[in-house]
């Protein structure tokens, strides 16, 4: 089960990473083989399925956007606390947004799927 002291830290910490758009720092959160899916990853890599898997993969997609929006900013609103997930609801680049991190033994984000309000 997730706590609140947790997810309140890894939520600071997960936007924090964001906004110093430090990649190695934004890795840190994730296992080395997880998975990762967003409408975004369709349209900055062409993946027609939206999911990456592994750090490689998503690290050189991360990488891509970070370039194409060298302004980008997260501003929190809300964490939701799950049994082993949490889901973070921000203020991004694209609008309003929300992200679900499924974490795995280790404490680390074993899957994260991204959702954009339209």
């Amino acid at each position: 089960m997730i706590d609140q002291p947790f997810a309140e830290h890894f939520a600071k910490d997960w936007i924090d990473s964001w906004n110093s758009h430090d990649l190695v720092r934004i890795l840190s959160h994730y296992s080395d083989q997880f998975e990762m899916s967003s409408p975004a990853i369709i349209q900055i890599t062409g993946e027609p399925s939206g999911t990456l898997k592994g750090k490689d993969a998503v690290r050189a997609y991360w990488a891509k956007a970070l370039q194409l929006v060298p302004n980008l900013h997260f501003k929190l609103i809300s964490t939701l606390i799950g049994v082993d997930s949490i889901t973070l609801y921000y203020q991004g680049a694209r609008g309003t947004a929300a992200e679900v991190f499924h974490f795995g033994p280790d404490k680390k984000v074993a899957k994260a799927q991204a959702h954009y309000a339209s």
